[in-house]
């Protein structure tokens, strides 16, 4: 997930219906975008306790498709597309040549039909250019321009998806189809960005709203807006591009070494190779972490963070209460010799230091619907 401004935003397909529930609209990705319906912090819970619908439309969704499409993503990528089977999907980085964070974007395969893929509201355009530059030869990408994207999230959105498209309940975690609804093909991948379990689904535009309402109709879903989604995603670990990691910090760094393909590191061919393998073996220079803060105000972006002997040692990248802990939580990157679990850190806010422990991600355990070990 990323942010970016616009002196025109643009509009979802659904804009009107955020009008209608009363939605404050805030620019956001250069869209006009909810970040609210009835408040962060209700919204927040009932998605953590029933089903939050959240319109994503402002994201980038593409067909990556063609023979040299598997090579075109692996050379862009830590991913190896071997392990992209038929039905599942894979968390990526986009990465520049010295290895750099551009984008991260989930990569699938819901059909025989090449890689389908979402990326970033904020940093689509870029994406999607630098792809095109540099695809291989017989590989075509399509934007899908005329398509939205809803995400269905909380313990309830099984109970609400077996009465819209009952065979998308059999999807584990991280897989994904493309599933009949009004007589056209939606493309659904059980997964999200709040830590519970729910679905992704991609709709063509002309019939979003259909989807839109008839999602609603259920008692249990309310529409949640990109306030409540953003501290879902805090509690839940998961970091927002442009925040907690950029094109100047690498995987490993950012706590994101499962997104690197451990048999394409020892092969070698991935961008920035030698510096994604020095981060592993713990030899950079810092590392992201979380940590809960014991007094004072909640931690902010740009809090800095020390040593308990005063000595700045980073700065928060995300911060904020915690709805469902009821305690300060917050992520930002230390030196290693901070990062270890249960380690004392000083955080700075409002001009005065308050205590902190680093602690494991994810804040709040996640939900996910994985599929049982045999």
């Amino acid at each position: 997930m990323s942010e970016s401004n616009s002196s025109i935003p643009k509009q979802t397909r659904l804009y009107t219906e955020h009008v209608a529930l009363a939605a404050k609209m805030v620019p956001f990705a250069g869209y006009d975008m909810p970040v609210s319906y009835e408040g962060v912090l209700a919204e927040h819970l009932w998605t953590r306790s029933h089903c939050g619908l959240f319109d994503v439309s402002h994201m980038g969704q593409a067909r990556l498709t063609g023979a040299g499409a598997a090579v075109t993503i692996e050379n862009l990528t830590a991913t190896d597309t071997n392990q992209i089977k038929l039905g599942t999907q894979k968390y990526g980085l986009l990465l520049a040549e010295d290895g750099g964070i551009l984008d991260d974007w989930m990569i699938s395969r819901p059909d025989e039909d090449g890689f389908f893929l979402v990326v970033n509201a904020g940093c689509k355009d870029q994406d999607f250019d630098i792809i095109e530059r540099e695809k291989s030869e017989n590989t075509y990408l399509e934007i899908l321009k005329d398509r939205s994207l809803l995400a269905l999230q909380g313990p309830k959105a099984h109970d609400v998806m077996k009465n819209i498209c009952p065979q998308a309940c059999a999807l584990y975690f991280m897989q994904t189809g493309i599933f009949g609804f009004e007589g056209t093909d939606l493309i659904i991948s059980r997964s999200g960005y709040t830590g519970e379990d729910g679905f992704e689904i991609s709709v063509p535009s002309e019939l979003v709203e259909i989807l839109w309402q008839k999602l609603l109709s259920f008692d249990q879903v309310k529409p949640i807006g990109l306030g409540a989604r953003d501290s879902l995603r805090l509690e839940a670990g998961m970091p927002l591009y442009g925040h907690d990691m950029d094109e100047g910090l690498a995987p490993f760094e950012a706590a994101l070494g499962f997104g690197v393909s451990k048999s394409r590191l020892d092969r070698g061919d991935i961008r920035g190779h030698d510096r994604h393998l020095a981060q592993k073996q713990g030899r950079g220079e810092r590392i992201r972490v979380g940590f809960h803060v014991h007094d004072g105000p909640p931690a902010r972006e740009g809090s800095i963070i020390k040593t308990p002997a005063g000595e700045t040692i980073g700065r928060v990248t995300s911060g904020g209460p915690s709805p469902s802990l009821k305690k300060s939580i917050a992520m930002g990157y230390v030196t290693p010799d901070f990062a270890a679990i249960g380690a004392s850190l000083l955080v700075e806010t409002r001009g005065k230091s308050f205590p902190a422990t680093v602690v494991p991600f994810p804040f709040v355990p996640n939900s996910y619907h994985r599929k049982p070990s045999i």
